[in-house]
């Protein structure tokens, strides 16, 4: 009697393949229903509803183990009673408070060894989930995938909304006054190396962001380079800027709003011209087969906008993209 031995799942797959992962079977989630850090309510309800759709099984019938964080709901309680602008800044204290405990949360998942999946929530929340993972993983590489830069410092953002500001904090850029070591954003140390970083898809860049990718000569490829290049060139260059080698950990954050409004309609702050679906598709398999995905972040996914189709669209188009991140292919 001839026996075949079963295929190997995603989740075999991808452990067998990762260089950094000790668990690679495991999948650590933190869901932050948190919408602090910009004006539009409804953000904060976009993991509710993708572990509604099923991204928790989805992640199990891949063949991975599923570690959940506790006290998802703790993020929409922790608000402060009082939380007053510090200058420009809205929420400073709340949104310091969520980030620091996802700092916690995904630094528990690194450090055990597993992949760090978090989903949001707005994108502010990216300052808890690099401290997090560049506390594990040292000389972390950072793919930041979005229609926005979201590098404004306090000083430089026109509205004060702190998901356009996380990558600032982490990389250094603020000045003094804006990060003293008494104020409510004292316990994020720069933890990001500018020459680590690398965008794909921006297109709604402020004045002021130019001029700080360009005074530090940050690496960018827009939708300009996208339509010159296509998706598989510029994930290259991307990936060879940041990452030559393929020997250094990568922290994928991907905001759903990178996509064209076509494909993810019900996220905030919605950009024509965006990726297609293949586009933000293949962003995340080239990425996830290098072998150097250690954290992926899926934020911006906003129920409260549209009709239940564009939710529904929205939501699946979320969780098809971490899934993708997580090894699924398409043969």
């Amino acid at each position: 009697m001839v026996t075949s031995t079963p295929a190997p799942t995603d989740a075999q797959f991808m452990a067998q393949r990762s260089k950094f992962l000790k668990d690679g079977s495991t999948v650590g989630v933190t869901c932050v229903p948190f919408s602090g850090g910009q004006p539009k309510g409804g953000v904060d309800d976009g993991p509710v509803e993708m572990v509604r759709f099923g991204i928790l099984d989805q992640l199990q019938g891949m063949g991975y183990h599923v570690e959940l964080s506790a006290g998802m709901d703790k993020y929409r309680t922790m608000r402060p009673e009082s939380d007053p602008p510090i200058g420009k800044m809205k929420n400073p204290r709340y949104v310091s408070m969520a980030a620091r405990r996802v700092a916690e949360q995904v630094k528990e998942h690194c450090a055990a060894g597993r992949m760090a999946v978090t989903l949001g929530g707005d994108h502010s929340i990216a300052m808890g989930t690099l401290v997090g993972s560049a506390a594990v993983y040292d000389d972390l590489c950072v793919v930041w995938i979005d229609a926005h830069a979201d590098i404004n410092t306090p000083s430089s953002t026109d509205s004060g909304n702190l998901h356009g500001c996380p990558l600032s904090f982490v990389l250094g850029l603020c000045g003094a006054d804006d990060h003293s070591a008494d104020g409510p954003f004292g316990w994020i140390k720069p933890c990001i190396r500018k020459e680590r970083l690398v965008y794909i898809g921006l297109r709604d860049v402020d004045a002021g962001e130019k001029a700080i990718l360009r005074e530090h000569g940050i690496k960018a490829f827009s939708m300009h380079d996208v339509d010159r290049h296509g998706i598989g060139k510029v994930v290259e260059m991307a990936l060879d800027h940041v990452n030559k080698d393929r020997s250094l950990p990568i922290h994928m954050s991907f905001d759903v709003d990178a996509l064209d409004p076509s494909v993810a309609p019900a996220t905030g702050t919605p950009v024509r011209g965006g990726l297609t679906f293949r586009e933000g598709h293949y962003i995340c398999e080239a990425i996830a087969e290098t072998g150097c995905l250690v954290a992926v972040d899926l934020v911006e996914v906003n129920p409260a906008l549209g009709d239940s189709d564009s939710l529904r669209q929205t939501v699946a188009v979320g969780c098809s993209l971490v899934r993708c991140s997580l090894g699924e292919t398409l043969l």
